[in-house]
C-alpha cells in the first residue's frame, strides 16, 4: 500500500462525521471575538454534515504544552467522548503534532485541529482540476509535519534477503515519497498558472478591466457575481460553497470591457499552506482594478472586514482600490439600497440585495462611474 493510500486524519474524517457524533472544543484565550469564532466553528462543522454531540468550554491564559488545553479539560473531553460514543474531536485551535498524539493517546480518539477541519472542507467544495490540486497541495504540506502520527510501522525498517544493512525506515520512505508528490503537484500547477497569466496577459493588453469579488465567505459573492453576470454558478447558504474562480463578461451601458472574477471566501485564521496553494487564483484579485468587497449588511462589518483585508495584505491586493458592497438589505427592515458617496463624490459603498435584485441598478450605475472609458478601449483594440 502506498503512503497516499494510507488513511490520515482528513479521510477519517469524511468517513465517519457524516453517521457519527463528534465533540467540538473551543476555548477562550482572552479573546474579545471568542463568541463569534465559536459560531463560524459550528458552522463550519454543520457544514460537513457532521452530528455536533458536544461542545466543550474552557477559559486559559495560554495553550498547555502537552495537551493545549490542560489534562484536567483533556478527562472531560474523554468523558463526552464515552458518553456520545463519539468518533472525532475537533479543536478550534491548531495543535501542534505532538499535542494531537498526546491528546489522542489520552482520550482514545481522532484528534483534528482547525486546520485540518478547513482542509477537509476545501477537498469537499473543489471542483476544477486546479482547485483539488490546490487543496492536495495543502492538504500534503499539513500532511507532512504530521508523518509520524497514528502509524504503528513507522519505527520499523526494511528488511528480508538483499536489504540488511543501514536500509531506509519506513518513515524516511514516507518523507521521500511525500516530497515527490508535493514536487509533482507544484509542477502541475505551474502549467496551470502559465495558462492563466496568459489569459491575464491578454486581458492587460486589451486594456480589459478586471472586478474581483472578494470578502468573507458565505458573505453573498457567488449571488451577486451570478445577477451581474447572468451565469449560474453555484451559490449556497453554507461556508466555502465555491472555491474556483470564475471569470465572466459583465455586460454594461456604456462599458463593454469588464470582466467579473469571483474567487474563494476568506475566513478567520485562514491556513497559510491555504493562502500558498492558492496563490495563484489569487493573483486574480492581486492583479485586478477593482475589488468590490462584499459584506452582509446587518453583520459586524467591521471585524469581518478585517480578516479580508489582513489575506489580501497575505497576497499583496491591499492596495487595489475597493468598493464596499453592503449585501442582504432584504434582511433588514426599512432599510432600502442606496449609494454611499465619500467627500469627493466617489462612491464608496452600495447597499443591495443580491437575492433579491433590489440594488443591483446602483451597482451597474457604479461600475459605470468606475470604468466610464472601457468601451471605447475594447473597440480599439479589436
Amino acid at each position: 500500500m502506498e503512503l497516499f493510500d494510507r488513511p490520515n486524519n482528513n479521510a477519517a474524517f469524511k468517513a465517519t462525521t457524516h453517521k457519527e457524533a463528534v465533540i467540538l472544543v473551543h476555548l477562550n484565550f482572552n479573546d474579545p471575538s471568542f463568541a463569534e469564532s465559536e459560531q463560524e466553528f459550528i458552522e463550519l462543522v454543520g457544514s460537513t454534515g457532521a452530528k455536533i454531540a458536544e461542545v466543550v468550554h474552557g477559559k486559559r491564559q495560554r495553550p498547555d504544552a502537552k495537551f493545549f488545553a490542560g489534562s484536567g479539560k483533556i478527562d472531560e473531553i474523554k468523558e463526552h467522548v464515552f458518553a456520545n460514543n463519539a468518533v472525532l474531536v475537533l479543536f478550534n485551535h491548531d495543535l501542534s503534532p505532538s499535542q494531537e498524539r498526546n491528546i489522542e493517546k489520552k482520550i482514545e480518539c481522532r484528534v483534528i485541529g482547525r486546520t485540518g477541519l478547513i482542509l477537509d472542507i476545501f477537498a469537499r467544495r473543489a471542483r476544477s482540476h486546479e482547485g483539488k490540486l490546490q487543496v492536495e497541495l495543502a492538504q500534503l504540506k499539513h500532511l507532512s509535519t504530521r508523518l509520524v502520527r497514528g502509524w504503528t510501522h513507522l519505527e520499523r525498517q526494511k528488511g528480508g534477503i538483499g536489504m540488511r544493512g543501514p536500509g531506509e525506515t519506513q518513515l524516511e520512505s514516507d518523507r521521500r515519497l511525500l516530497s515527490q508528490r508535493i514536487k509533482s503537484l507544484k509542477k502541475r500547477l505551474s502549467k496551470v498558472q502559465s495558462q492563466r497569466n496568459q489569459g491575464r496577459r491578454s486581458r492587460q493588453r486589451s486594456e480589459i478591466a478586471v472586478v474581483s469579488l472578494v470578502g468573507y465567505t458565505n458573505m453573498g459573492k457567488s449571488t451577486l457575481f451570478n445577477r451581474l453576470t447572468s451565469s449560474d454558478v453555484y451559490a449556497d447558504n453554507r461556508l466555502f460553497a465555491t472555491l474556483d474562480p470564475t471569470l465572466r463578461r459583465v455586460k454594461l451601458i456604456d462599458t463593454q470591457a469588464l470582466v467579473m472574477a469571483d474567487t474563494v471566501g476568506f475566513i478567520r485564521q485562514l491556513p497559510h499552506d491555504l493562502v500558498e496553494s492558492f496563490s495563484s487564483t489569487l493573483e486574480e484579485t492581486r492583479d485586478a482594478s477593482l475589488l468590490i468587497h462584499v459584506v452582509e449588511a446587518g453583520a459586524d462589518r467591521d471585524d469581518l472586514m478585517s480578516h479580508v483585508d489582513e489575506v489580501l495584505h497575505q497576497i499583496g491586493a491591499d492596495e487595489v482600490p475597493q468598493l464596499i458592497v453592503c449585501n442582504k438589505i432584504d434582511q433588514l427592515e426599512d432599510h432600502p439600497a442606496r449609494m454611499d458617496r465619500n467627500a469627493d463624490g466617489l462612491i464608496t459603498r452600495v447597499w443591495l440585495s443580491a437575492k433579491t435584485g433590489e440594488g443591483m441598478d446602483l451597482l451597474r450605475q457604479t461600475l459605470q462611474e468606475y470604468f466610464p472609458e472601457n468601451a471605447d478601449k475594447y473597440e480599439n483594440s479589436n
